[in-house]
């Protein structure tokens, strides 16, 4: 019989609090080394692309921030659910914090997105499937934001996003699956877990450097964020005193 104790584990904010403090370091620490690296080889010492030359470069920060934007969405849908069903509301408090940060990086994937469609398009921005798309869960994320500060009461708040992160995500398929769906300008995926890359290991491997890099910075970002919503939210607990008290040495 599969033990679940850890599962219920994350239901406690002291415990989450405290495991998330021993994390915090590395994943920042990974973040930088990883981000500072993919952008230096990518931006200054990849070769130039055959037919795109310099322009293809964005897509050190465009491909992460659309991966990440798309990934940080079904992340919420799936805390949505774990908050829907077992009632953990530490399962909110990640679902609400990471909303903010999901939506900046749809904006970045959008502009970064435009700005590398001028020279491979000639235009900043065409009613492409995958732009569109796109800018349908930039549209979700405002959503669950405005609706999570709208609500005041906190079950009733957390409920809400949880529905609408869940329906929401139906879109995710359809961005991935955009460019093969409908006739549209975007190119297919640079590269895929599976199947080989469309370019070279030196211009590809940045690339996923930088994606790695993303993705640490997004989990150390959010664990921030909800470590600073976990004791706006139990103020009055015991722990949360002690904690306060260690932080600023006994003073009030």
């Amino acid at each position: 019989m599969m033990n679940w104790t850890w599962f219920h584990k994350w239901g406690s904010p002291k415990w989450f609090y405290e495991k998330s403090g021993r994390w915090l370091p590395w994943l920042a620490a990974a973040a930088v080394l990883l981000l500072l690296t993919a952008l230096v080889w990518g931006l200054a010492f990849a070769p130039p692309e055959k037919y795109q030359g310099n322009s293809y470069r964005i897509i050190y920060i465009h491909v992460p921030a659309a991966f990440l934007a798309q990934s940080c969405y079904l992340m919420m849908a799936i805390a949505g659910a774990v908050g829907l069903i077992w009632k953990m509301k530490l399962a909110d408090v990640a679902l609400q914090q990471a909303a903010p940060i999901g939506a900046w990086l749809t904006f970045v994937a959008l502009v970064t997105g435009a700005i590398w469609g001028k020279p491979t398009w000639g235009t900043y921005w065409v009613w492409d499937a995958r732009l569109t798309s796109m800018l349908i869960l930039l549209f979700l994320y405002f959503g669950i934001i405005a609706l999570g500060q709208a609500i005041s009461n906190r079950d009733s708040s957390a409920k809400a996003c949880a529905v609408l992160a869940l329906v929401g995500a139906v879109n995710i398929p359809i961005i991935q699956k955009s460019v093969e769906w409908w006739n549209t300008l975007h190119q297919p995926a640079t590269f895929k877990i599976t199947g080989k890359a469309s370019m070279s290991v030196d211009m590809w491997l940045p690339l996923l450097l930088a994606v790695l890099g993303f993705y640490c910075f997004f989990a150390a970002v959010l664990l921030m964020r909800m470590r600073l919503e976990v004791l706006k939210r139990e103020a009055r607990s015991s722990w949360v005193k002690a904690e306060i008290g260690r932080l600023t040495g006994g003073r009030p």
